[in-house]
């Protein structure tokens, strides 16, 4: 019997898996298209990753427009695919499941009801700086980060709807401020997504952020811990949601439900607000996975902040 097996190989479920062989735990994963290439982007705040994380594309300099330029002092990264996508020889590649101490669900994210939609255009151009947000066009936002190697990602995005915004509307919005482009990527992920019943690691186990859609960093952050506590013996369960974790991702929910009740100027005005708080705070919210006490401040700054109809939208949740 195996010590661990996986299903699922994207980079949450490669992740586990390989942190685990390299505990020296007996690891398979379920893989049916072992070959196939990922080709979303995935991007996040060097901040969160372990070390020795790979990256193909790095920006020390990182914007983000509400009704104002605002520089926001984080790194932040591109993650290498490839590289993410290799297993040390030690795991072993199924097509079906096997018998094993512990499997761990990791196929990704169950059907939600409010959705994060996107559609991008790769171009040439040598900017190694991100835009994170650039909301002056209307309720959808301009996202540009470097890819390395002279290219650049530009994708317009629906942070959050209740359905999503539909992919052709996304793309005629981007095709309005930029020529259509050879490679296209297009993005569709629940932020609400429920947790798949059992053990679940990655965004089958709720590991997307509510708010930002935010999930890869936070499973390649935890996948080294998960290992050891296999390999300590312990249950894995309070490593994937701690107490603080939870009481976390329900603050998270509440914000996202306050942005479902936005119009597009009251969105405007929250991440004005939201980028002018302390940069600690915005990290607090951004990635303190089980910062408590620091979201919790965030979220009551940003609604000491708020004119009295976007307080309104937030008391209806917060």
């Amino acid at each position: 019997m195996l010590d661990v097996l996986v299903i699922g190989g994207g980079p949450a479920g490669r992740a586990l898996a390989r942190a685990c062989a390299q505990e020296g735990l007996d690891t398979a994963l379920v893989d049916r298209h072992p070959h196939r290439v990922w080709t979303a982007t995935y991007g996040a705040w060097a901040d969160e990753l372990p070390p020795g994380t790979p990256t193909k594309a790095v920006s020390t300099t990182v914007r983000a427009y509400a009704r104002e330029e605002h520089l926001i002092p984080r790194t932040y990264v591109v993650l290498d695919n490839a590289r993410l996508h290799e297993l040390p020889s030690e795991v072993t590649v199924l097509h079906e499941p096997a018998p094993a101490r512990y499997t761990f669900n990791a196929t990704g994210a169950r059907k939600g009801r409010a959705e994060q939609t996107a559609v991008g255009v790769v171009i040439e151009s040598d900017s190694t700086e991100t835009t994170l947000m650039d909301w002056r066009g209307g309720d959808t936002f301009l996202y540009t980060v470097p890819l390395g190697g002279g290219a650049v990602l530009v994708e317009e995005t629906c942070l959050a709807a209740r359905p999503g915004m539909p992919l052709s509307e996304l793309r005629h919005r981007l095709h309005a401020r930029l020529a259509p482009g050879a490679q296209e990527e297009r993005v569709r992920f629940p932020l609400d997504a429920p947790r798949a019943e059992g053990l679940a690691f990655g965004a089958a186990a709720g590991f997307i952020h509510p708010a930002t859609g935010y999930s890869v960093a936070t499973s390649l952050a935890l996948a080294p811990k998960v290992a050891q506590a296999v390999r300590a013996g312990e249950h894995p369960k309070h490593v994937i949601w701690s107490r603080k974790a939870l009481i976390v991702h329900a603050l998270r929910r509440l914000g996202l439900e306050a942005l479902l009740r936005m119009d597009a100027d009251e969105t405007r005005d929250f991440f004005e607000l939201f980028f002018r708080l302390p940069a600690e705070l915005q990290r607090a919210y951004l990635s303190g996975r089980e910062d408590v006490r620091g979201t919790s401040e965030a979220m009551t700054k940003l609604f000491r902040a708020a004119p009295w109809r976007l307080r309104a939208k937030m008391m209806n949740t917060w």
